[in-house]
């Protein structure tokens, strides 16, 4: 059988406002398009298809409509499972109609094994479908000891146990397939992954998956990327569109396989072209640079983070003309000499703490800066929690 793995959809996601509904819209197109040009019997769907718990009904709309089109009346089966950005409930309510069409829908971690057969190949598919396990939804709480590296060792069993109670029905003459979302050591990040995980105690060692699956299939981290495992192929497929400039550069793709009973599993990717390139500007030579690159047509198409080296403050007119130039800017910030040089020269502890905040809302963010508001409200938190410490 032929396997397809994607996730971290983010339907419903905006990059500072602008909506990429057009941009996910036409990933589906691509998506639908690939599965039918390569034979896709499987296509595994790892979380977060949505952005929020409480997506936009356009984002729903283009999620059912999508999955509609990838099973054809039940052709193909498409397996689903929720993710940390996913409501649980919300996404396996149409479970049953769904299944109907050939698609499976899993909210929350349950005991049985998903048994998906194939009619092309006449071959079984065993799938531990294991959605965002948080303490929340495995409904018990995991450690009474506070230190991350026991609560850390609970979580990974805890999840452990799971997988291999179900896959305790993995067979010799059946595909066997491992499918999560959740954070596995040793994965790559980026800062457009908003965290699952205190400190990084909510991690899970590849041991867990050492259950007898030929390829395990993870969702979460939006960089498409290998785990470093003892025997058990372990890959992140990534995200299908960059969702922020931390993602700059990065290649999307989806993951395929060619699987049957007992044998290895040799990941494939398949790159995208539907999402708009996100890539950083610096205009060292001032803003007769940045035009000069627009007349080029460079980065035609992307979303662009500008910064623009400048002798005299920039006003608002040459921002406003910058943007009715090129729709595609997101964020245009102006560089100084001398703010360059303080920059160069501060060091990291000597930073107040409404600069520590600010450089960790921007990383965060993708390079937004906070507003004034929403500093103070930081600080007057800090303060009481100060506060209850002192008392």
């Amino acid at each position: 059988m032929r396997v397809l793995h994607t996730g971290d959809w983010h339907f419903g996601r905006t990059l500072e406002g602008r909506s990429r509904l057009e941009e996910q819209s036409a990933f589906m197109d691509e998506l639908v398009g690939l599965v039918d040009d390569q034979g896709i019997d499987l296509v595994l769907v790892a979380g977060d298809i949505y952005d929020s718990v409480n997506p936009p009904a356009a984002a729903e709309q283009l999620f059912y409509e999508g999955i509609a089109r990838l099973a054809d009346g039940g052709k193909r089966q498409v397996a689903i499972i929720s993710g940390n950005h996913d409501h649980p409930d919300r996404l396996a309510a149409s479970g049953p109609l769904a299944a109907k069409q050939g698609i499976t829908l899993v909210g929350l971690p349950v005991a049985d094994v998903q048994t998906i057969g194939i009619a092309r190949t006449g071959e079984l598919a065993k799938l531990a479908a294991l959605p965002y396990p948080s303490e929340s939804r495995l409904k018990e709480l995991l450690s009474a000891v506070a230190e991350e590296e026991a609560l850390r060792s609970k979580y990974s069993e805890r999840v452990a146990s799971l997988i291999r109670q179900q896959a305790a029905a993995f067979e010799a003459g059946t595909v066997n397939l491992i499918m999560s979302h959740l954070y596995v050591l040793g994965g790559q990040e980026t800062e457009s992954e908003r965290p699952i995980q205190v400190g990084g105690a909510y991690t899970v060692d590849t041991a867990a998956f050492e259950a007898g699956a030929q390829y395990v299939a993870l969702g979460h981290l939006h960089r498409p990327q290998m785990v470093k495992s003892a025997t058990t192929p372990i890959r992140y497929c990534g995200s299908p569109i960059a969702y922020s400039f931390s993602e700059a550069g990065q290649a999307k793709s989806v993951t395929v396989l060619d699987l049957a009973p007992g044998q290895a599993a040799v990941p494939q990717e398949m790159y995208l072209t539907s999402g708009r390139p996100l890539v950083s500007w610096k205009a060292k030579n001032g803003i007769q640079q940045v035009y000069q690159w627009l007349e080029e047509k460079r980065d035609a198409t992307a979303w662009i983070d500008l910064e623009i080296t400048m002798t005299e403050a920039m006003s608002m007119e040459q921002i406003q003309s910058l943007r009715k130039a090129y729709d595609g800017f997101i964020h245009i910030r102006p560089i100084y000499p001398e703010m360059e040089a303080v920059r160069a020269s501060a060091p990291r502890a000597a930073l107040s703490m409404e600069e520590h905040f600010a450089r960790f809302y921007s990383r965060q963010t993708g390079g937004a800066q906070p507003e004034a508001e929403l500093v103070q409200l930081f600080l007057s938190l800090l303060q009481e929690s100060d506060d209850s410490q002192a008392g």
